[in-house]
């Protein structure tokens, strides 16, 4: 993988404002790639810095060994789940094109 690609994803990330979230699909369909896998692998090697919290599986759940802290630091910005699953209509981030 390119470090463009490692790049654009982490700028998605990093643009996603405090109360919105994106899947990781979003993610990848906004960095101009196609695989949200690579999102995924992306934010686990190099996403401590970045509101990796922000990013979630497209129906809204959040990875179980991460689940109270993500959804902790999910609810202190006021994104609130209805037990481990965020209302993606509600919460999903649209950036401008």
């Amino acid at each position: 993988m390119d470090e463009r690609t490692w790049e654009r994803v982490r700028d998605v990330v990093a643009s996603i404002p405090p109360g919105k979230v994106l899947g990781y699909g979003d993610v990848a369909r906004h960095a101009g790639i196609r695989s949200a896998r690579l999102v995924g692998r992306i934010l686990a090697e190099d996403g401590a810095d970045l509101p990796w919290h922000r990013v979630l599986r497209s129906d809204g759940t959040v990875a179980e060994q991460l689940r109270h802290h993500q959804l902790e630091r999910l609810r202190a910005e006021g994104v609130l789940a209805d037990g481990a699953r965020v209302d993606m209509a509600r919460h999903r981030w649209s950036p401008a094109p």
